[in-house]
C-alpha cells in the first residue's frame, strides 16, 4: 500500500516545553494496542517551508495491519556494565504537550478520548512505531525525533533503553518501502509512552515500593549543618578565640571556610556533570579521575567515616561522663567511656538499620535542638549578668572587652597554625549529604544547593560566636575578687568593670576564655540546653558518619574495584541498604571506641578526609583541563585554577595539622593506588584521565612531525600480516619480540570477499581481537582492511596505516607454505607486497612443526566468501606429511611450535648471514633481539661472503665495523663457496619443485608457445630459468651452507633475494624463498631499502 497524503490538518499540533498531564488507565491500555498513535498528516506540496505554521514534522500511514501480538526488537548486545546513566531531572521527563491554535481546539477534542484511534487522535511523541514513517522537512525518512530513551544505558534504573536506527538502515529501508507494501519496522525499537507517563509511572512504582528519596533540604542541607557544627563549636571555638584573638580567629574561620567552599564548588561542578549515584566522594573522584584514584580514596574515606563514629560517639560519652562523675557508679573513667559509648554506637546502629526514613527523622529532631541551643547562646548574651557569672569572666557586650580580645594571645607554645590545626576539623563534614547521593531526588540539584548553603550558614554561625566573645580571657570565678578603690587597672578591661583578676598571671585559673571550655553553657540563657547541644552535635555527626561509610563502602564494592571486597556490595529492602556494610562499620568503631585513646588516630582522621577534598578539587581541575567535550557541568560557578588552588590548600592543610599524619595518607593513598593500577579493573567510566591521556598523545604525535627522522633514531616501526592475532602467534611473539617498548607494532587483517559482508565482519571483530592484544598484553594495534583483493588490501594498510611520524616503515609476512597448492591469484596477492615498501623482511619457517601449526590453528572457514587472506587453508598435501605421525606426537609439535618464541630460548646462537649491505637491517634486528630478557642468552655469529685468499683481512674488515657499529658478536665466519654449483641431489629436488609450474615452451612449436604464454602468463618460462640460472644456484648453495653451519641455531637471520616486479615470476620467486628455509631452524630473511639505519656516528 503506498503511502498517500491525509487531508491537512488544522491547527497544527506543536510541541512546547510545557508537561502533558499523566494518562488515565484507560488511555495506557488503548495506547498499549497495536494501532498507530501518530497520525499527522500535511499537504505534500513543495511550498510545504513557506507555510509559517507549518509543524516540521509530517506521518504518512505505511500500514495497520500487523499482529498485535508483534514484539519489537532491540538489539541489546552484550549489554555494557551498569555503571553509569544519563541524568536527567524530573522537569526533562515532562517538556511535551500539546497546544492548539486558539479558537480551534474542538477539531482535536477526539485526541484525548478513550478507545478512539482515528486519523486526527494523534499522538504527537510517540516516533517508534511499526506503522508509519516520518516526514520530516518535507522528506521522507524512518528518522525518530530525539528522545531521553535512546541515551540511556542498558539496564537504566530509571528508564529502558531505545535504539534508534542506524544509518545503514535509514539508507536502506525507504528504497525496500517502494517495492514493498508493508514497511517492518522490527529494527526499531518500540516506544509507546511519552516522558511524562514515564514519570508518573515511575513516581507511583516508587509509592509501590515505598522508595524513600529525600529533597535538598533534608538529604544535603540538614546532614551537612549537622556535621560541620560539631563538639568545637560549643568547647572548643571560646578557647581558639581566647589563644588568636578575634580577629585571627575570624581569618582562621573564613581560611577553613575557604578550604571547603573551595571543594564544595568542585564537588558542585563535578555532580552537575551528569547523573550521581551513590558513594558521595568515591563515586565523584572515580567517575572523573578514574578507578585507581577513586579505589584508593574511597578505601579511605570508607574508613575515616567508619572511625569518625567512634570519635563523636567517644566525645558524647566524654562528656556523659563528665556530668555523671559525681554520681557514676562505674570503676573508672574509661571503662565508663566505654561502657557508655557501647551503648550508644549500639542504638544508632539501630536507627540507621531502621531505615533512612527513620535516620533522617533523627537528624531533624537532632538539628532542631542543635538550633535552640545556638539561639540559647546568643540570647544568654544580651540577658543581664550576675555576680557569679562577672567573677567567671562574663559582662555582657562591652566594647572594651572586644577591643582586648581582638588581638592575639598565643600561650602553651600555641601558635596561629597549631589554633588552625585544631579548629578545621569543625570545618568538615561538607560531604555528608554527598556521601548519600544516591538517596536524593535529584542530586544534581541537591548537592551544589544544599552543600553551599550549607557552608554559609554554618560559616555564619561561627563568625557571630567568635565575635560574641562577652568573656574576659582569665578569671578567678571568685565573687570577692572586686577592685579596690585606688587600685591601677592597667588597661585591664576587667579592672575597669570592677574585678580584679591579676593573680591569674601568676597562677592558674578555672575560668575565662583560655581556661574554661563550658563558656557557652556559662554564658547562655539556660546551660542545660548547651548540653543538649553537644549531645545533639555529637550524636548527629556519629549518625552520619555511621550511614555515610557503608553507603560509600557499598559503592565502592559494587564497583569490584577490589575483588575481595565484593562481598559487601549486596543491599536489603527497599532502599538497597548496606546491612552488611553496617555491620563492618559498627565492628570498626567498636574496635575504636574499646581503645578509648584517639587523640593519636584523630589527626589521620583529619587527613583522610582532607586528602579527599584535595582529590575533589584536583578532579575539578583535572577534567577542565583535559578539555573533554564530555565535560558540561550546569553548574557554571566554578574555576579550574581555583580548584587547582583548592587542592594545593588542602595539601597544606594536611601538613599543617600534623605532618607525619600527612605522610601516612600519601603513603597509604600510594600503595592503593599501585596495587588498583596492578590489577586493573575492567571498568571504563570515561574518566579525565583517558581525556588528558588522549591531549597527550595527539600533542606528542603533533610534535614529532616537527622533528626530522634521524638515523641514530632509526626503530623498527611493524605491520604485521598475521590476520587474526590469535591464528598467527610466533609470526606475532616474533615481531613484538623488538617492538615491545621500542616500536610500532600494527597486526593486520585483509578481508576479502561481498564488500557488505566484511565491512560487517570487520567491524564485530575490532574490539575483540584489540581486546585480545590487551589482555595477552601485547603491545601492538589491531588493523583491519576490507578489499577486494589480498594485494589492494595490504596496498591500503600500508598507505593509510599510522599517524605522522608513527607511520610503519617495515612490512612483516609469514611464509606461504601452501603456495603450491594455492591459486594463482593467491601466489600472485602474496608476491606482490614484497616489492610495496621501502624496508621490508619475511619470516619463513618452514619445517614440519610449523606446517602443522595452522593444521590446528587455522580460522574457521568464514561465511558468504569471507576468509583469512594471511593464515589460508591447509591443502590435502600438507597434511599428508604428517600421516605417518602419531597424532598425540603431533599435537604436541604443533604446540611448541606456535609457542617457540614466547619461551626463554637459553643459550644459544643466532646466526646472521649478512650476504648483502641492506643498509644494516639485517644485523639491526637480531641485535634488538639480544638485548630482549628471552633472547639475552643467545651469541651472534656473522657470516659473510669473501675470497678464499683474504679470509683474514675479511674478518678484519667486518670485525672493525661491527665494533664500530657498537654491536658484540660471538664469531665471525667468511663463506667462500657461496657461488660453488649445489649438488646433484639439491639441485633434482628443486627442479622438481618447480616443474609443475614450468612453461616448457622450447619443446613446442612457437604458435603453440605464443599460445601457452598467453593463457599461463604465469608459468616459468625457459628462458626466464636460463637467465636466473645461477641465482637459482646461488640459494640451493646457500640451503647446504645453512644446514651445514647452521642447524643448531635459535634463529637465522638472512640477506632476502630481491622481489623483482615483472622479471622474476612468482613461482619462481616463492621456490627460492623454498629452498633457502629448508629444512632448517626458524629464519628471519630480511631485506632493508639500502637507506642506512646504523651509524657510527655519535
Amino acid at each position: 500500500m503506498h503511502a498517500t497524503p491525509g487531508p491537512p490538518l488544522d491547527p497544527l499540533l506543536q510541541l512546547e516545553e510545557q508537561s502533558v498531564p499523566a494518562a488515565t488507565e484507560d488511555q495506557k491500555t488503548q495506547k498499549r494496542k497495536p494501532v498507530s498513535f501518530l497520525k499527522m498528516s500535511m499537504n505534500n506540496s513543495p511550498n510545504v517551508f513557506l507555510d509559517p505554521n507549518a509543524n516540521r514534522f509530517q506521518v504518512n500511514i505505511i500500514n495497520e495491519s500487523h499482529d498485535s501480538n508483534e514484539a519489537s526488537q532491540e538489539d541489546v548486545g552484550s549489554d555494557p556494565p551498569h555503571y553509569e546513566e544519563t541524568s536527567f531531572t524530573e522537569e526533562a521527563h515532562n517538556r511535551l504537550r500539546i497546544s492548539y491554535r486558539p479558537g480551534k481546539r474542538e477539531l482535536y477534542d477526539n485526541f484525548l478520548q478513550n478507545g478512539e484511534k482515528t486519523e486526527a487522535s494523534l499522538h504527537p511523541c510517540d516516533t517508534h512505531n511499526k506503522m508509519y514513517y516520518l516526514q520530516t522537512f518535507g522528506h521522507n525518512t524512518m528518522d525518530p525525533v530525539p528522545k531521553i530513551d535512546y541515551y540511556r544505558n542498558t539496564g537504566s534504573v530509571s528508564g529502558n533503553k531505545l535504539n534508534r536506527p542506524s544509518l545503514l538502515e535509514i539508507h536502506e529501508q525507504l528504497a525496500k518501502v517502494s517495492e514493498k507494501e508493508t514497511f517492518d519496522f522490527s529494527l526499531l525499537a518500540n516506544g509507546e509512552s511519552t516522558a511524562g507517563e514515564e514519570t508518573a509511572a515511575s513516581k507511583e512504582e516508587e509509592k509501590k515500593t515505598g522508595l524513600v528519596k529525600f529533597g535538598w533540604v533534608k538529604g544535603v542541607l540538614v546532614r551537612c549543618m549537622l556535621n560541620i557544627w560539631g563538639v568545637m563549636l560549643f568547647i572548643r571555638l571560646s578557647w581558639i578565640v581566647g589563644q588568636a584573638g578575634i580577629g585571627l580567629g575570624v581569618i582562621i574561620i573564613l581560611l577553613a571556610t575557604m578550604v571547603t567552599s573551595i571543594t564544595g564548588l568542585s564537588t558542585s561542578a563535578i555532580a552537575t556533570n551528569g547523573f550521581v549515584r551513590g558513594g558521595g566522594a568515591y563515586y565523584l573522584i572515580s567517575r572523573s579521575l578514574g578507578p585507581e584514584f577513586g579505589g584508593s580514596i574511597g578505601l579511605i574515606f570508607a574508613f575515616a567515616n567508619a572511625v569518625a563514629v567512634a570519635m563523636y560517639v567517644v566525645g558524647f560519652a566524654e562528656t556523659v561522663v563528665e556530668l555523671l562523675k559525681s554520681d557514676s557508679i562505674m570503676v573508672d573513667e574509661s571503662n565508663d567511656i566505654r561502657i557508655i559509648g557501647t551503648i550508644t554506637v549500639v542504638c544508632l546502629l539501630g536507627i540507621s538499620v531502621a531505615g533512612m526514613e527513620w535516620e533522617a527523622k533523627a537528624q531533624v529532631i537532632l538539628l532542631i535542638v542543635l538550633l535552640i541551643a545556638i539561639a540559647n547562646f546568643f540570647i544568654g548574651t544580651v540577658i543581664p549578668t550576675n555576680n557569679e557569672k562577672k567573677a567567671r569572666g562574663f559582662f555582657n557586650y562591652q566594647a572594651s572587652i572586644f577591643a582586648e580580645n581582638f588581638g592575639p594571645d598565643f600561650r602553651s607554645g600555641e601558635g596561629f597554625f597549631s589554633v588552625f590545626a585544631i579548629f578545621f576539623p569543625a570545618a568538615t563534614g561538607i560531604l555528608a549529604g554527598a556521601n548519600i547521593s544516591g538517596d536524593l531526588e535529584d542530586p544534581q540539584g541537591a548537592i551544589p544547593k544544599g552543600t553551599m548553603l550549607a557552608i554559609l550558614i554554618t560559616t555564619v554561625a561561627y563568625i557571630a560566636v567568635a565575635v560574641s566573645s562577652c568573656v574576659v580571657r582569665d578569671a578567678t570565678g571568685n565573687i570577692n575578687d572586686t577592685v579596690i578603690p585606688g587600685m591601677s587597672c592597667n588597661g585591664s578591661s576587667a579592672c575597669n568593670l570592677g574585678y580584679d583578676f591579676s593573680r591569674c598571671r601568676s597562677q592558674p585559673c578555672d575560668y575565662g576564655l583560655m581556661n574554661n571550655f563550658q563558656v557557652m553553657s556559662m554564658v547562655s540563657g539556660f546551660g542545660p540546653l548547651i548540653t543538649a547541644g553537644i549531645f545533639s552535635a555529637t550524636l548527629s555527626s556519629a549518625l552520619a558518619s555511621l550511614v555515610s561509610a557503608p553507603k560509600v563502602f557499598q559503592a565502592l564494592c559494587k564497583d569490584n574495584v577490589y575483588k575481595g571486597l565484593h562481598f559487601f556490595a549486596k543491599g536489603y529492602g527497599k532502599n538497597n541498604e548496606p546491612i552488611r556494610g553496617y555491620v563492618l562499620t559498627f565492628v570498626i568503631a567498636m574496635a575504636f571506641i574499646l581503645i578509648a585513646q584517639l587523640n593519636t588516630i584523630a589527626p589521620i582522621i583529619s587527613n583522610f578526609f582532607l586528602a579527599s577534598y584535595a582529590l575533589i578539587n584536583f578532579s575539578c581541575f583535572h577534567a577542565s583541563y583535559a578539555k573533554s567535550p564530555g565535560w558540561r557541568p550546569a553548574f557554571r560557578y566554578y574555576n579550574m585554577w581555583i580548584s587547582l588552588f583548592g587542592a594545593l590548600l588542602c595539601c597544606g592543610v594536611m601538613f599543617v595539622i600534623n605532618w607525619w599524619a600527612a605522610l601516612i595518607t600519601y603513603v597509604i593513598e600510594l600503595f592503593l593506588y599501585i596495587y588498583v593500577t596492578y590489577k586493573k579493573p575492567e571498568v571504563n567510566w570515561g574518566s579525565s584521565t583517558q581525556a588528558l591521556c588522549y591531549i597527550k598523545a595527539l600533542d606528542s604525535a603533533l610534535a614529532l612531525t616537527t622533528v626530522e627522522d634521524h638515523v641514530k633514531n632509526f626503530r623498527p616501526q611493524c605491520i604485521a600480516l598475521t590476520g587474526a592475532p590469535m591464528i598467527r602467534p610466533a609470526l606475532l611473539d616474533i615481531t613484538h619480540t623488538f617492538t615491545k617498548n621500542n616500536g610500532l607494532c600494527i597486526c593486520c587483517e585483509v578481508y576479502t570477499g561481498p564488500r557488505k559482508l566484511c565491512v560487517k565482519e570487520m567491524n564485530s571483530g575490532m574490539a575483540k581481537k584489540q581486546a585480545w592484544l590487551t589482555k595477552n598484553k601485547r603491545k601492538a594495534f589491531y588493523a583491519a582492511v576490507a578489499a577486494d583483493s589480498f594485494r589492494d588490501g595490504v596496498k591500503s594498510l600500508l598507505q593509510a596505516s599510522g599517524l605522522g611520524r608513527m607511520k610503519p616503515n617495515t612490512l612483516v609476512i609469514g611464509f606461504k607454505k601452501d603456495w603450491r597448492n594455492a591459486a594463482v591469484t593467491q601466489v600472485e596477492n602474496y608476491h606482490h607486497p614484497l616489492f610495496l615498501l621501502p624496508l621490508f623482511w619475511s619470516i619463513s619457517t618452514q619445517n614440519s612443526t610449523i606446517i602443522g601449526r595452522e593444521a590446528v590453528l587455522k580460522p574457521q572457514a568464514s561465511k558468504d566468501g569471507i576468509r583469512d587472506a594471511v593464515s589460508q587453508r591447509v591443502e590435502k598435501s600438507t597434511i599428508n606429511t604428517v600421516q605417518s605421525m602419531h597424532m598425540g606426537e603431533f599435537n604436541q609439535k604443533l604446540l611448541e611450535a606456535s609457542t617457540q618464541f614466547k619461551k626463554k630460548q637459553g643459550k644459544g646462537t643466532i646466526d646472521i648471514w649478512w650476504l648483502f649491505d641492506d643498509g644494516g637491517l639485517t644485523i639491526l634486528i637480531p641485535y634488538i633481539l639480544t638485548i630482549r630478557k628471552k633472547w639475552k642468552n643467545c651469541k651472534l655469529r656473522i657470516f659473510t661472503g669473501g675470497k678464499v685468499n683474504r679470509i683474514e683481512e675479511e674478518k678484519l674488515v667486518m670485525a672493525s665495523l661491527l665494533s664500530k657499529f657498537r654491536i658484540k658478536f660471538a664469531d665471525i665466519n667468511i663463506i667462500c663457496d657461496i657461488n660453488m654449483k649445489p649438488n646433484k641431489e639439491s639441485w633434482k629436488f628443486f627442479e622438481e619443485m618447480i616443474e609443475p609450474y614450468r612453461l616448457r615452451e622450447s619443446c613446442k612449436d612457437i604458435t603453440t608457445a605464443e599460445k601457452l604464454k598467453r593463457e599461463t602468463p604465469w608459468k616459468i618460462t625457459d628462458a626466464e630459468l636460463e637467465a636466473f640460472k645461477e641465482k637459482s644456484y646461488r640459494q640451493v648453495r646457500l640451503n647446504e651452507l645453512l644446514q651445514e653451519h647452521s642447524r643448531a641455531a635459535n634463529l637465522i637471520v638472512l640477506s632476502l633475494p630481491v622481489a623483482r616486479k615483472g622479471v622474476v615470476s612468482d613461482y619462481l620467486y616463492m621456490a627460492w624463498l623454498e629452498i633457502l628455509s629448508k629444512n632448517l631452524p626458524p629464519v628471519l630473511m630480511v631485506r632493508g631499502n639500502h637507506k642506512n639505519v646504523l651509524t657510527f656516528y655519535s
